[in-house]
Order: structure tokens, then C-alpha cells, then sequence
């Protein structure tokens, strides 16, 4: 009874205290600026617009997220009713993972959840590289070829043969080459007319460099074209004996070049369209940070020399949570404590000296007090800490964001901001809900 009569004696008169203290002001809110610039849509209306076949490359350095957009944007193309080809060309795959569906084996494979609408598949360009280097010992001048022909007077055009280091340049081919060939090959069989329904074809890019390094290759497979055919030339001259040697007879040859020359026309063919306006776009991905807004200048400028249109660049991986405001609530919550304090010392000692028996109750008040105020003390501890590290960021990315607006080439394309999400985004309904998030109208 005393414990009761006493909680209701301290609920009487810290009620009425606290009634006619003043609220604290409340502060009008800042509004937030993540970059100098407004925020653009994505213009995805106009990406979606018609049913001629288009296609979007999304490129940018390694670990921007360029899987995760590229998989997001299929998956609205295909909501919006156009049936989409979703082609991974990164030696390192991971569009399985973000589909989490098997999309190996080089062919389409239906992505459910999307009512047949969307299909994707993960183009191996190991295996095609190594088709490129197969007929490699067949053209190439082994060392006991050399020795005789040395022996025979012929020491001559055994060290011009050598100079070529045919084997070598089809052995090590140069970087882009795979994924050159691996985008070659997805263009030529979605010719084919059951493929002729997708409308919306999405290729998840290698990295950087790999990309750019594809749009010079057809000048390479010049070069190696003009080094088989005076490697024939060669053996032509020197006769049939000498040819029977290397055990490389004119259908060999023939073969060698018709397979670069066929090769060399696909190539240029996948150049081609990535300079096609009307027909292809190249999505540059970015982070707000310092690196990956640098590379993407000089990604940019390179696209713009090799005449690939490029009018979009997302930054990916925005931190929106400032803080900004928590300073203030935690300054008042301090007040509040110390009022809190203050009201329930003055009850329990008025209230001690009416009834001198309940000091153990008063302790025990105080003590819950206590500990109340340190796990509230606490819980601000750890949200500080929080708030701390997203501010710093945050702070960071507005500084590389300002590097957009200096950038005289990156400055012209349409900005979209995509948010650093609190999940992770794997599987059609998180990436529709990506979608619908970065990829608005």
C-alpha cells in the first residue's frame, strides 16, 4: 500500500511540473543537397519508347554494381512489356547470383517470375577466346622446320617465318578480345528468327578496360590477317617440299584467313553497332568516390573518340542518411533527462519527510533511474557512432559528386542517383523494386 500510495504521489506532482514547462522549439527542417545539381529521372519512358530492337551496354570499373543495374533495368524493360535479353560478357560472372537463377551454357534461359517476358544467359568468353587460338600450331613454323630449311640453304626465310611469331600473337591474344568475341557471337545468333522477338537486348560489360580495348580490335585482326597472309605468300615461294615440312598445305591456310577474315567482319560488326545513335546506348556506371568518378571521365572521353553514344550515367551506391537534425534531438533528450532527474529527487525527498520508512523505496526509484538514463545513454552511444560514419560518408560523396559538375564531358549526360540500399539486391522482386527506384520515368 505505502509502495502505491507512494507512485501515485510522485505521478500527482510530476505531472503538473512537467505541464507547465515550456516545449522546446522545434527547428525547421534543412533541406538536404546531395549534389549541386537537381536530381533527373532516368528518363526510362524514353528508353522504353517503341518496339525496334535497341540496345543498352552498361559499363564502368570493376565493383560499381554494373550487374545489379544492368539486371534491374532487363527486369523493367520486361514489366514494361518488352520481351528483353539480359547477356553478361564479364569473365567474372555474377548474373546468376543477382538473378539467383543458373543462366550458364551460353544460351537463353527463361528468368522467373517475369511471365516469360525476360530471359538471360552468361556468354563463357574463355571458350571463345580459345576457338580464336585453336588453328594457332597450325600456321606457325616449328623449330625443327627452321633447322632443315637451314640445312637446305633456305636460313633466310626461316628467320623471316620466325619474325612473324604467328603462334605467339594467336597464343596471347590482346584483352577485350574474349569478350569481343563473346558479344560477336550473341549478335549473330539473335539474327536468327527465334530470337527476332526480344525488343530490349541489356549486356552486362566487362570492366573498363576490357571494353575499350574490344573497339580496336578489328584494326588488330588487320594485322594478324596481313601476317597470314605473307606467312602463305612465304610458302608459296618456297615450294611444296618446303610446305609439306611444317605439314600446313594452302586448305590449311585458306581456312586460317577465311576464320580471322569471318572473325574480323563480326568484330567489326559489334563496333559498328555500339556506334549505332539510333539503335544502342552505353549506360556509364560510377561511385561518388574520387577513383571511380575519374575513371569514368576518361571512360567517357575514349566512348566519344570511338563515337559510341553514351548519354546516361548512373551513380550508384548514394548514401542519403545525413544526420542531419540527430545533434539537436540528442541535446534535447539530455534536457529532458535532467528535468526527468531533477522532478523525481524533489518527490522522493518531500516525500521522505512524510514517511521516514519508505527510503528503501526511494532508492530503488532512484536506481531505476539510473539505470534507465545509462541504456538510454547507451542506445545514443551506438546511434552516434552510426550517424558519425554516414555523415563522414556522406560528406565524401558530395565532395566526388562535385567532380560531376567539373567535369566538362561527364557535366553533359543525364545524372541518375541510385541509393546505397539497406538490403541486398538479388532476385526479380528486389531487383523490380531497384527498378523502380533508379529507373524512373
Amino acid at each position: 500500500m505505502a509502495s502505491a500510495a507512494m507512485s501515485a504521489s510522485i505521478a500527482s506532482r510530476i505531472a503538473p511540473r512537467a505541464a507547465r514547462r515550456p516545449r522546446p522549439r522545434q527547428r525547421r527542417p534543412i533541406s538536404r543537397r546531395v549534389s549541386t545539381v537537381a536530381l533527373e529521372s532516368a528518363g526510362f519512358d524514353l528508353m522504353a519508347k517503341g518496339k525496334d530492337r535497341k540496345y543498352y551496354m552498361v559499363g564502368g570499373k570493376g565493383g560499381v554494381g554494373k550487374t545489379s543495374l544492368s539486371s534491374s533495368l532487363a527486369v523493367k524493360f520486361a514489366t514494361a512489356g518488352h520481351h528483353t535479353l539480359l547477356v553478361s560478357t564479364d569473365p567474372a560472372h555474377s548474373l546468376s547470383d543477382s538473378l539467383a537463377q543458373d543462366v550458364t551454357g551460353g544460351l537463353p534461359v527463361a528468368v522467373e517470375g517475369t511471365d516469360g517476358m525476360m530471359y538471360a544467359m552468361e556468354v563463357d568468353p574463355d571458350q571463345a577466346k580459345a576457338e580464336f587460338t585453336a588453328f594457332a600450331k597450325q600456321a606457325d613454323v616449328s623449330a625443327g622446320a627452321k633447322d632443315f630449311m637451314s640445312s637446305v640453304g633456305l636460313g633466310g626465310l626461316a628467320d623471316q617465318l620466325g619474325d612473324l611469331k604467328l603462334g605467339e600473337l594467336l597464343d596471347t591474344p590482346p584483352p577485350g578480345l574474349d569478350e569481343g568475341i563473346a558479344i560477336a557471337k550473341v549478335v549473330q545468333f539473335i539474327k536468327d528468327e527465334k530470337y527476332a522477338k526480344f525488343t530490349r537486348i541489356v549486356f552486362d560489360t566487362a570492366p573498363t578496360g576490357h571494353t575499350l580495348r574490344l573497339l580496336s580490335l578489328p584494326d588488330f585482326l588487320d594485322a594478324s590477317i596481313g601476317k597470314i597472309v605473307r606467312l602463305r605468300q612465304k610458302l608459296t615461294s618456297a615450294g611444296d617440299a618446303v610446305k609439306s615440312l611444317f605439314g600446313v598445305a594452302d586448305e590449311a591456310q585458306d581456312e586460317a584467313v577465311a576464320k580471322l577474315e569471318r572473325l574480323k567482319a563480326q568484330l567489326q560488326e559489334v563496333k559498328d553497332l555500339f556506334r549505332d545513335e539510333d539503335t544502342t546506348e552505353f549506360v556509364i556506371v560510377t561511385i561518388p568516390t574520387v577513383l571511380g568518378i575519374s575513371e569514368s571521365g576518361r571512360l567517357l572521353a575514349e566512348l566519344r573518340k570511338e563515337r559510341v553514344p553514351a548519354r546516361r550515367l548512373v551513380v550508384n551506391q548514394i548514401i542519403n542518411v545525413t544526420g542531419e537534425g540527430f545533434k539537436e534531438r540528442k541535446e534535447t533528450l539530455a534536457v529532458k533527462e535532467a528535468v526527468l532527474r531533477e522532478a523525481l529527487e524533489k518527490v522522493v525527498g518531500d516525500t521522505n519527510k512524510v514517511m521516514e520508512d519508505t527510503d528503501d523505496e526511494g532508492d530503488a526509484a532512484t536506481l531505476a533511474l539510473d539505470e534507465l538514463l545509462a541504456a538510454s545513454s547507451a542506445v545514443v552511444h551506438d546511434a552516434q557512432t552510426a550517424v558519425s560514419f554516414c555523415t563522414v560518408k556522406a560528406r565524401d560523396q558530395r565532395r566526388a559528386m562535385e567532380m560531376l559538375d567539373a567535369d566538362a564531358g561527364l557535366r553533359t549526360l543525364k545524372r541518375i542517383e541510385a541509393p546505397l540500399f539497406d538490403m541486398e539486391i538479388r532476385g526479380v522482386p528486389a531487383l523490380q523494386f531497384m527498378g523502380g527506384q533508379v529507373w524512373t520515368d
